[in-house]
């Protein structure tokens, strides 16, 4: 994953006075959101000041995102859509430990391919995998919940 310096970016983790300046500013962000069509920032400098950088709006919802998450003091990352995940980010993602990961990988539950000897995982791969799981995980609480309700079981 490469950024516009060409340094990977891991995740960002926000100090608390971080996180209450992220509160602040999504908090104002998301008030324009509705109300502004386009977006430029205002660099300050020392003395002349730099020219404004404008912004498309969805980079804009983007950052309002990013600002939410860090004002609850949530680590964040930004992932591409179309990257390639080693087996041990994958499984950090889904919360699962490497080896379960790997497990699932071999029992073909999720697609990957390998680079020489190392497994790769798309993320587009990994989050429709994720959706999938969530979508059935929702299937099965909303059977268990109407199989107490047919058995009177007074939930």
């Amino acid at each position: 994953m490469a950024t516009l310096l060409g340094e990977p970016i891991g995740p960002v983790t926000p100090t608390d006075e971080e996180a209450a300046l992220a509160k602040e500013s999504s908090r104002r962000l998301a008030q324009l959101l509705g109300h502004v069509r386009d977006f430029r920032v205002q660099p300050r400098g020392n003395g002349k000041a730099p020219e404004p950088v404008e912004l498309p709006l969805p980079a804009v919802r983007l950052l309002a995102e990013i600002l939410t998450q860090m004002a609850q003091g949530n680590a964040v990352t930004l992932i591409p859509i179309h990257a390639e995940l080693t087996t041990q980010r994958a499984a950090d993602l889904l919360n699962v430990s490497r080896p379960f990961l790997i497990k699932m990988l071999e029992q073909g539950k999720l697609p990957f391919h390998k680079v020489g000897k190392h497994r790769r995982i798309r993320f587009a791969d990994l989050l429709t995998f994720k959706q999938r799981a969530e979508d059935e995980r929702a299937r099965a609480l909303e059977r268990l919940a109407a199989e107490g309700q047919e058995l009177d079981m007074g939930y």
